[in-house]
C-alpha cells in the first residue's frame, strides 16, 4: 500500500547545535538519549525533550520501510514551532529562515517522498508574512507551522495577526496547528511529564483552534486551510458544548461548522478515538498521520485495522486526502509558481 504520513517529525541537528551555543534563554543542551533537551525559560521544566530519532531522516525512511508499505511523509515542526515566537522579531526570523533552508534541502534530497513545512516567527507580524512568502515561493515548501501560542501568549487570534491568516489563505497552503507547551505548562508540572504529555497539548491545540474559530478567523477567511493534530484535540468530543456555550462570540454559525470545516490526522492511541475523528469530521477531512517518532507507526496501522472503512475510504485517509488537503506534488511539479510578494 502507498501511504502518505501527514504528521511526521524531523528536525536538523544543525540548528540544535547552534542553539546549544546560546547562552541565555530559551536554550538547549544535548542529552544522553542523542538528542537535547530545551528550556523556554528559566525555571521551566525541559517539557520538550528530543532522542536521536528525531535527527536521522535515511534511518526514519529506514523504519518506515520496514513496515512493509510505500510511506511517503510530510514533515511539520511540532512543539518546537514555539521557539521562533519566543524569541526577539529579528532573531526569530533569522532562526526561522535557518530552519527552512533545512526544510527545503531535505524536500531536494528526498523529492517526492518528503514534503515539509516552514517555521514562522509571530512576534511581529510584517516579519511572519516575509518569512511566509520567502518559505513558500523561494524555498518551496508546502505549508506553515503555527504553534499553540505566540510565545507565551496565548492570543493567536490577535488582530494584527490578520493580514498574516490572510496571505496564509491567499496562497491557499495549509496551516497545521500543533501544541507547543507554553501556555499550560506550570498548571500541569509533575508526574515527571504524564499529566502534562496526556493533557497539557491536547488542551493546547483545542483552545488554540477555538480561538480561530470564536475570533471569527474562520468566518473572514473561509480558504483558510487549518490542520489540527491528534485528532482534533478534545474539541469533536466538546462538539454540542461548544455550540452550547459559544453563542456569545455572535458567529454566523454554529461553532461546530467551522470546526468541521478544519482538517485532522489519525494521532489517538485508541481505535475508538479515530473512529470518531472520522465520524465527526468526515472521511474527506481525515488523514493518516503517525506523530513519528513520538508514536509507533505499526501501531498505529493496528489500531486503524479495527476500525471498519470501505477499500474507497482506506484510500483516502491513507493517500488521496493528503494529496488533496496538502496540496503535494510530483518532483515534477514541486518548483513554486512565483507569487507577487504579499508586502511588495
Amino acid at each position: 500500500m502507498h501511504i502518505i504520513d501527514s504528521h511526521f517529525h524531523w528536525w536538523p541537528r544543525s540548528v540544535f547545535d547552534k542553539l546549544c551555543q546560546r547562552k541565555e534563554f530559551p536554550r538547549a543542551g544535548v542529552n544522553k538519549t542523542g538528542g537535547y533537551d530545551y528550556w523556554r525559560r528559566e525555571g521551566a521544566g525541559a517539557h520538550l525533550n528530543s532522542w536521536a530519532d528525531w535527527f536521522d531522516l535515511d534511518e526514519q525512511f529506514a523504519h518506515m520501510d520496514r513496515l512493509g508499505h510505500r510511506v511517503d511523509v510530510v514533515c511539520s515542526i511540532g512543539p518546537f514551532s514555539v521557539f521562533f515566537s519566543d524569541l526577539p522579531a529579528e532573531e526569530g526570523r533569522d532562526w526561522a529562515l535557518m530552519w527552512n533552508e533545512e526544510m527545503a534541502g531535505a524536500q531536494r534530497k528526498y523529492p517526492g517522498r518528503l514534503w515539509a513545512s516552514a517555521a514562522v516567527p509571530l512576534q511581529d507580524t510584517r516579519v511572519a508574512i516575509e518569512v511566509l512568502d520567502h518559505a513558500v515561493n523561494k524555498l518551496g515548501l508546502m505549508g506553515v507551522n503555527l504553534p499553540g501560542s505566540v510565545g507565551s501568549d496565548p492570543r493567536i487570534d490577535a488582530e494584527r495577526l490578520e493580514p498574516f491568516y490572510a496571505r496564509v489563505a491567499e496562497l491557499g497552503v495549509p496551516l497545521f496547528l500543533h501544541p507547543t507547551d507554553a501556555v499550560f505548562q506550570d498548571i500541569l508540572e509533575g508526574y515527571n511529564g504524564a499529566l502534562h504529555l496526556s493533557l497539557g497539548r491536547v488542551i493546547e491545540v483545542s483552545v488554540a483552534a477555538s480561538r480561530l474559530i470564536l475570533s471569527g478567523l474562520m468566518q473572514r477567511h473561509p480558504n483558510l486551510k487549518v490542520v489540527l493534530s491528534h485528532t482534533g484535540g478534545a474539541l469533536p468530543y466538546q462538539s454540542g458544548r461548544m455550540d452550547k456555550n459559544t453563542k456569545a462570540a455572535k458567529l454566523p454559525q454554529p461553532a461546530s461548522t467551522y470546526m468541521k470545516r478544519m482538517y485532522t490526522d489519525t494521532v489517538s492511541p485508541h481505535s475508538a478515538g479515530m473512529k470518531f475523528a472520522i465520524d465527526y469530521y468526515g472521511i474527506d477531512h481525515v488523514m493518516y498521520g503517525t506523530d513519528y517518532p513520538c508514536w509507533d507507526p505499526a501501531t498505529c496501522l493496528r489500531l486503524l485495522d479495527e476500525v471498519e472503512l470501505s477499500p474507497a475510504d482506506r484510500q483516502k485517509l491513507f493517500y488521496d486526502n493528503a494529496r488533496r488537503i496538502l496540496g503535494l506534488r510530483d518532483p515534477a511539479d514541486m518548483k513554486s509558481t512565483a507569487r507577487e510578494p504579499a508586502l511588495a
